[in-house]
């Protein structure tokens, strides 16, 4: 599993964006935020300023979320509510960035955010990658330059080749 979420190889059904600014990311967040349902698993790499944040602002935005999103690097999570028409899921943001071992996380009690009713977003998901089920959509973003970003969709289940299918559809028609 670790292997498997460290690699950025892209497969075909791997779908990749180039980002010109924070504004360009949010809506490909927020694009992305529209499709997602109950259970739906996001994982967010990348290093430091690398957008991920930015991301799951659009992701929240997608939901209905209006509010203020904000990375969790020392709180670990923060939950926003989706609107009335996404049927106000909770959404689970979690920032690993500070956690140092798997035991850490059955503490805060990650597993029970990915198996609830809600959508749980993971920032640095490397630091709990042999506790994170095999189903999720990973989401790799790296620097290109200043202000651009290469955005790397990667679908691992069924569930996500078919999120991504209905994003590629909605987003290019």
């Amino acid at each position: 599993m670790t292997d498997q979420l460290l690699s950025a190889a892209q497969t075909p059904h791997d779908l990749d964006f180039i980002s010109h600014s924070p504004n360009q990311t949010e809506r490909i967040g927020f694009r992305l935020g529209n499709l997602l349902q109950a259970g739906d698993l996001i994982l967010l790499s990348g290093q430091l300023g690398a957008g991920k944040t930015h991301l799951i602002k659009g992701i929240a935005r997608g939901l209905g979320y209006d509010g203020p999103v904000t990375s969790p690097t020392f709180v670990l999570i923060n939950e926003y509510r989706a609107d009335i028409a996404h049927g106000r899921l909770p959404i689970y943001h979690v920032d690993l960035y500070r956690v140092s071992s798997v035991t850490e996380l059955t503490t805060i009690g990650l597993d029970e955010l990915w198996l609830s009713e809600g959508v749980c977003l993971i920032e640095w998901p490397e630091r709990a990658a042999a506790a994170l089920p095999s189903e999720h959509l990973h989401i790799v973003l790296s620097h290109i330059s200043e202000t651009k970003r290469r955005i790397r969709l990667m679908p691992r289940g069924l569930r996500y080749r078919e999120l991504l299918t209905t994003f590629k559809e909605e987003t290019f028609g």
